[in-house]
């Protein structure tokens, strides 16, 4: 990969297409841009894809249809119900069952002739040079920031192009990183992470299950398009889709020269939860012992939205969404409500009460983040309570 640019070799003229990829990709060839010579170019790439869920199942599913020979799934996750809305390479015989051997299975049937190497882990620091070392180029199909930070710093270090996508409720993006030493990368986006909790996952604030398959789409043919050597792809852009005007922007991105170097990887977790972030904190067991003792100094604010609310909540709490927190209209009321009483902070899973808890803690109302949130109230107080 000369300067870091993705240069995949043509074979020799005599590793000639056979009938049944001539008939399998006959559409391909039809197009001049892409011809026998781009197929050839696709049936011998490598490409990485790190999460086979939302992002990843269409990437997967138009990598293998396109032709590319070899393709690595790394994802160490087990297939859930709560998947199935948006993860559309699985089914529901693979609930239970590992996401990388679901998503494999699939790419198996639906073209045989595409070999799939499956890493049935999560990415980590020791493990990410190693398994990105010998693919062409990466596809990132993860939903946190400490992993796509590693990505991005494994790819710098190893020359490898990196396809970037990410979506929230209805909101998606994607860029082409790294494609050379001169591209951006993603510190180039984003120098460094938000404070936890300010950007919520998508099982914090949810997702139209069409948006990870619209930006997993534009991700495969960012690939299809680096592998073929044709068109124009998103290096120095970034696309901005909002699904519900149906708009897309697009944004330019140039390389931060004042940024530090990356020359190794780090603990990226640590990274994107400094120490500096640590905050009180409370199990839902004992917030659950502190409500059953009847103690009149307690106050529970949940700060989800009332949709979420409306699907199950606990008694007593008092519903304060975190936007009506940010934009400091609800300041006043938790001041109020936390006025000579212990203020306990829950949302669904610990993220948005941790923003909160952060906002108040700025504001000078001391707050206790309740761990887990009511998702794990549910699972361990509550078994009867709804969860979603």
């Amino acid at each position: 990969m000369p300067g870091g640019l993705l240069v995949i070799t043509p074979p020799s003229a005599g590793n000639d297409l056979s009938p049944d990829e001539r008939e399998r990709y006959s559409r391909h060839l039809m197009l001049p841009e892409v011809g026998a010579d781009g197929q050839k170019r696709l049936r011998d790439a490598s490409v990485l894809c790190v999460g086979c869920g939302g992002l990843g199942s269409p990437l997967l599913l138009y990598l293998a249809a396109a032709g590319v020979g070899r393709i690595g799934i790394v994802d160490g996750d087990v297939v859930e119900l709560s998947n199935l809305q948006r993860q559309v390479i699985h089914g529901e015989r693979w609930l239970g069952r590992s996401k990388a051997q679901s998503a494999a299975s699939r790419l198996a049937d639906l073209n045989p002739d595409c070999s799939v190497d499956v890493h049935e882990l999560m990415l980590s620091v020791d493990n990410a040079l190693d398994l990105i070392a010998p693919y062409d180029l990466v596809c990132d199909g993860t939903d946190n920031f400490p992993t796509r930070f590693l990505v991005n710093d494994a790819c710098v270090l190893l020359g490898k192009p990196l396809i970037y996508g990410s979506v929230q409720r209805f909101h998606g993006q994607v860029s082409v990183f790294n494609r050379t030493v001169d591209s951006p990368n993603y510190r180039d986006l984003l120098a460094e992470p938000p404070p936890p909790g300010e950007v919520p996952s998508c099982a914090e604030a949810g997702v139209m299950g069409v948006m990870p398959g619209l930006i997993g789409l534009i991700q495969a043919s960012e690939a299809i398009k680096l592998i073929t050597g044709i068109g124009r792809c998103l290096d120095g852009r970034l696309l901005v889709v909002d699904a519900l005007s149906m708009r897309f922007r697009e944004l330019t991105l140039t390389v931060d020269q004042d940024r530090p170097p990356i020359e190794n990887l780090i603990d990226y977790r640590q990274f994107c939860r400094p120490e500096s972030s640590a905050m009180d904190s409370i199990s839902v067991s004992d917030l659950n012992a502190l409500l059953e003792a009847g103690s009149d100094d307690v106050v529970l604010i949940d700060v989800r939205n009332p949709s979420e609310a409306a699907v199950a909540s606990i008694a007593g709490s008092h519903l304060i969404p975190l936007s009506s927190i940010e934009n400091g209209d609800s300041l006043d009321q938790v001041r109020s409500l936390a006025q000579g009483k212990r203020l306990y902070v829950h949302c669904k899973l610990g993220g948005r009460s941790a923003r909160a808890v952060q906002i108040l803690g700025d504001q000078g109302v001391a707050a206790v983040n309740v761990d887990g949130g009511i998702d794990a109230w549910a699972q361990l107080i509550d078994p009867s309570m709804a969860r979603y």
